[in-house]
């Protein structure tokens, strides 16, 4: 209790004692010396922070300005890049333009490409005709029984040969697909193992006859809905121009019916995907 006390004075008159008594003042700075620094440390301190804290500010000055130096390269790249993109955006529009005017000169040829089929196809028609009279006119002097007597020796032998029946298809062509105007459309036809071999049997055919042949199949290929798995033309008198055709169109030839070796896919030689001649728009 008593020791309470005493520092409760000591507490009162010690900042008295240290204003008056300068030998007491030194005495009580001597025994603070260990826990407090002096203005000498102090102030060496307060220096060595300053110094610290300018070399702080230096290091994120220069630091500051190696960022901005990298921002502005960063900024010099962001530029060049923006010019290119620039520069390609105008190549893209250039390509662009150019695909379009060769996109329209296309369109131009394949319309003058359709324009001349047409006209083919209104001259074939009008060969056609001409046939039609010719046929009639060799039909009264010869005899069209002989014709179809033989077709059916030709079927005759594809049936003996392959044990197969030769269909003749004889069906009416409203819409003029073939001939250009409604008309019967005759054609033979062999189903066999899932295949459709379309074929015309007869004692001669031209340029012309050829290219009816290949509307007929394509006729009764779109009536039905099926593909015929091959084209076959078989007659011993085959007119040169008319062979060219079928070479073109992928139609298989053959001067009589034993020629043909097989009934089973395509024929040796002959493409599995024929060239088809596609009727131009109406």
């Amino acid at each position: 209790m008593l020791s309470e006390q005493l520092k409760e004075q000591i507490k009162r008159e010690l900042p008295q004692w240290l204003r008056g008594d300068a030998e007491f003042r030194r005495f009580v700075l001597e025994l603070a010396r260990d826990e407090f620094a002096d203005k000498q440390q102090t102030e060496g301190r307060f220096e060595a922070m300053l110094a610290e804290l300018a070399r702080d500010r230096e290091e994120q000055s220069r630091r500051w300005e190696a960022q901005e130096l990298k921002w502005e390269a960063q900024e010099r790249k962001w530029e060049t890049n923006e010019r290119k993109w620039e520069a390609q955006e105008r190549k893209w529009e250039a390509n662009e333009r150019k695909w379009e005017e060769e996109t329209r000169a296309w369109r131009k040829h394949e319309e003058e490409v359709w324009a001349e089929i047409r006209s083919l196809r209104e001259e074939n028609v009008a060969l056609d005709h001409r046939i039609d009279r010719t046929l009639g006119a060799l039909g009264a002097r010869w005899g069209l029984q002989s014709e179809r007597a033989f077709r059916n020796a030709l079927a005759g032998i594809l049936e003996g040969s392959f044990g197969v029946e030769v269909l003749n298809i004889n069906e009416y062509d409203d819409a003029g697909e073939v001939f250009g105007r409604p008309e019967q459309v005759e054609l033979d036809v062999i189903i066999k193992n899932g295949l459709l071999i379309i074929c015309e049997l007869k004692s001669s055919i031209d340029k012309a006859a050829m290219y009816s042949f290949e509307r007929k199949a394509r006729f009764y290929e779109k009536r039905h809905g099926r593909t015929a798995s091959r084209l076959m033309v078989i007659s011993p008198m085959i007119d040169p121009r008319a062979q060219k055709v079928a070479e073109r169109l992928g139609i298989e030839t053959y001067s009589d019916s034993l020629d043909v070796e097989t009934l089973d896919g395509n024929a040796e030689g002959v493409s599995a995907s024929r060239e088809r001649w596609e009727a131009p728009p109406s």
